[in-house]
């Protein structure tokens, strides 16, 4: 909660340097207007004062959970102060090109003038997005040093049209905070004022759309209900389904503690999904908490729990929010969708989460966070108040770990959010010698070390000791398994050429699969939906695959071969053998290094050296379940420096331009092709959007099944092959194997579009 204290000042003398104040007996100026309607006339165009009174409200009541709710009515009756210039008024009347005369900058400059700060930022980036430090400094600089003409009579203005008192804006004086919580204070703020203006302009502009905004609250009565009838339907019989209602039981007990950090380490296929919502529910319960998020890495996972979630409570209650999924799309671009008032709704609440159970990326969550736009900022502010559950959340990139923690921190502190790490494989993320993470993690399972000893259902084993082997030996291993048989590698040259190994000897396989992320996603599901349906059919089946399988695909093998890699991709990869314990002995992972191996990045690299050194003398510590927490923490420390983009200093500078262009998840910058060779849908479509001026976002989900990202290098070996599109996407025009994804073979002239 931060602390606000307000001072009523009387002002007198220099207008730059105090509020003015013109009563009722002054001056009655024209009529003002914030926004106009083309080929309306003025009395219907929007009055200005009526937009700063409906934004400074609406922000005042989304900032009420912090405490700030006078600087946020503030900022929103200053935010559009520059409309009452002459020119801008005339630019409305006349038309003119967008953005010809700059108005956020005024309302920055009055803030700066009176030393709100925080205020400053967020009206001068309320379109343009947050500015550095410097370059708000430079932005109103000529404010402070009474250089601007005519700003005197445009404050005395907007003070006449809005009839307000000198009482009614009186300097705001924040109480000492730490940098990185006034950091954080003026992304809320920034957040609060963004979307109530962008809720107001949208109710004038668009009032079909801005009605189908409903906000709905969480009934969690309701729901507890839903997940308790579900639960109760589940068979209780068992080993695993008796351990799963045992944990459950165990974690409720601890709902009611206070809004804080919890873990739930437990082992793969004990149900951390229902688990973790039973006590997510009642925990909001308890502190009257108004939203759950559920936080994961892949889109895969994000599919199949937004699935399990939707079945549970229903459709209207769940959100899902990724790049590929038609709820993040412009309900007014799809027609199909004008008769679905819950698919309206989700299509708008993408924009700012006002939604009682959201689904989303590890990407949109952070990059929201550490954004400086106001289009990703706006879901800021309805993160408060929130349960927000981390899944799999050891494949946090390590790089940016630090700033990580640090955002996380301040947001329990600041917005009483509660956060949950859910995984098998649970990070040391608490504070220790030379690294400044969370003071305290409260687990919610007292002994994991008894549920992970009881749900025991692999061994490991040395594929020769972990000596380098070349590929032919490796399929000689893998075809004396006698069953079928997953082998991960780490890159997808060697997932391909061993594919192709496999193929050669098919005799030992009813199927061979091929799986990485060079075919596009239509293809992935396609393959994943038949290797379940195989396993589930008893065939013998053998998949090469990358390690996008790591995570979030249930898949169920006996054997596991697994390339030489860090830890943790290790122990997630050893959760696809004998997932449901079903075998009557346990399954078996093995371990392999490859001759000539490559490995995704250097940091890759020294993780898996240093957990090949840590376990091929003492196989037995993978058994271990704290030995995950005691590799992570010593790979920090020696490989990885944890703000290796300095940007909690950048933070601590308020420099929110630069944050945002250093905090990235996804490190290597990679462009969609979009595969036109795929199948008949795939040509369909882009002949459906080839002539369209606009992509809308449903465009854009469509493309996405069959888009492949690739490597700024692979476009430049293979010129001459794409092309890039008017409306700035590439169209792979090459070959796509039906087995293996996107392919730098020749094709046939026939196949190629001019």
């Amino acid at each position: 909660m931060i602390i606000v204290r307000f001072e009523a000042t009387k002002f007198q003398g220099d207008p730059f340097r105090t509020i003015c104040f013109i009563n009722k007996r002054g001056i009655m100026p024209t009529e003002y207007y914030a926004h106009s309607l083309e080929g309306r006339p003025q009395e219907e165009w929007q009055k200005l004062s009526e937009h700063l009174k409906n934004v400074a409200n609406l922000a005042k009541q989304f900032a009420e959970p912090i405490g700030i709710r006078e600087l946020a009515y503030l900022a929103g009756l200053l935010h559009d102060l520059g409309k009452y210039q002459p020119e801008f008024q005339k630019y409305l009347s006349e038309g003119g090109k967008r953005g010809s005369v700059p108005h956020s900058v005024w309302g920055a400059g009055f803030a700066r003038i009176h030393k709100m700060d925080e205020i400053a930022f967020v009206i001068d980036g309320h379109h343009k997005g947050l500015p550095n430090k410097s370059d708000l400094k430079n932005d109103t600089e000529a404010f402070k040093r009474n250089e601007i003409p005519g700003f005197d009579n445009v404050v005395k203005t907007f003070l006449s049209d809005n009839n307000i008192t000198e009482n009614e804006l009186a300097i705001s004086k924040i109480e000492p905070q730490e940098a990185m919580q006034r950091e954080l204070l003026i992304r809320y703020l920034f957040s609060a004022l963004t979307d109530a203006d962008w809720l107001n302009t949208e109710a004038y502009f668009k009032i079909d759309e801005s009605k189908n905004r409903v906000s709905q609250s969480l009934k969690i009565d309701e729901l507890i209900h839903k997940l308790e009838k579900e639960l109760s339907s589940k068979s209780k019989n068992g080993e695993i389904n008796q351990l799963r209602n045992q944990m459950r039981e165990l974690v409720l007990k601890k709902a009611d503690m206070p809004c804080g950090f919890y873990s739930l380490n437990l082992p793969t296929g004990v149900g951390k999904t229902l688990i973790s919502m039973a006590w997510a529910l009642k925990h909001a319960k308890e502190h009257k908490l108004k939203r759950i998020l559920i936080v994961l890495p892949y889109i895969n996972i994000i599919d199949q729990t937004a699935h399990i979630l939707k079945d549970i409570f229903g459709e209207e209650w769940v959100l899902e929010h990724h790049s590929a999924y038609n709820e993040n799309e412009t309900a007014a671009q799809n027609d199909e969708y004008n008769l679905d008032p819950i698919k309206k709704r989700k299509v708008l609440a993408c924009e700012n989460w006002d939604y009682p159970i959201i689904v989303t990326t590890t990407v949109q969550f952070f990059e929201s966070l550490f954004s400086n736009k106001r289009s990703k900022c706006r879901k800021i502010h309805n993160m408060a108040e929130s349960v927000v559950i981390f899944d799999e959340v050891q494949s946090l990139p390590k790089e940016i770990l630090l700033p990580t923690l640090s955002m996380l921190k301040n947001i329990q502190k600041v917005m009483n959010t509660s956060f949950l790490f859910c995984t098998a494989t649970l990070p040391a993320f608490e504070k220790r010698d030379k690294f400044n993470g969370i003071d305290t993690i409260y687990p919610l399972v007292d002994n994991p070390l008894e549920v992970f000893n009881k749900t025991k259902r692999v061994d490991y084993n040395l594929l020769q000791k972990l000596d380098l082997i070349d590929i032919n030996t490796l399929m000689n291993a893998v075809s004396e398994s006698g069953t079928s048989v997953l082998v991960i590698f780490n890159t997808k040259k060697a997932t391909l050429k061993f594919y192709e190994l496999a193929m050669q000897n098919s005799r030992f396989w009813e199927r061979c699969y091929h799986l990485s992320t060079a075919m596009c996603p239509s293809h992935r599901f396609l393959n994943i939906e038949a290797i379940k349906n195989d396993l589930d059919t008893n065939k013998k089946i053998i998949v090469s695959s990358t390690q996008l399988i790591e995570a979030g695909v249930d898949f169920d093998f006996p054997c596991v071969f697994r390339e030489m890699a860090p830890l943790e991709s290790i122990i997630q990869s050893a959760g696809r053998c004998n997932r449901e314990g079903k075998l009557p002995n346990n399954g078996k992972v093995y371990l392999f290094q490859l001759q000539k191996s490559s490995m995704p990045d250097k940091t890759y690299k020294a993780c898996a050296d240093y957990t090949k050194s840590l376990i091929q003398d003492n196989l037995s510590k993978l058994d271990r379940h704290n030995f995950f927490q005691e590799y992570y923490s010593r790979v920090v420390n020696l490989f990885i420096e944890p703000d290796k983009n300095n940007i909690i200093q950048a933070q601590e500078g308020f420099n929110f331009e630069t944050v945002n262009d250093s905090y990235r998840l996804i490190q290597h910058k990679t462009e969609g092709l979009y595969i036109y060779n795929y199948n008949n849908d795939s040509k369909r479509l882009f002949h459906s959007i080839e002539n369209k001026d606009f992509l809308s976002r449903d465009d854009y989900r469509k493309m996405q099944m069959f888009t492949v990202q690739v490597f700024n290098n692979f476009l430049f070996k293979n010129e001459g092959i794409y092309k890039k599109m008017p409306q700035e996407f590439f169209v792979w025009y090459g070959n796509y194997d039906y087995n293996t994804g996107i392919s730098v073979k020749p094709i046939e002239a026939d196949k190629l579009v001019v």
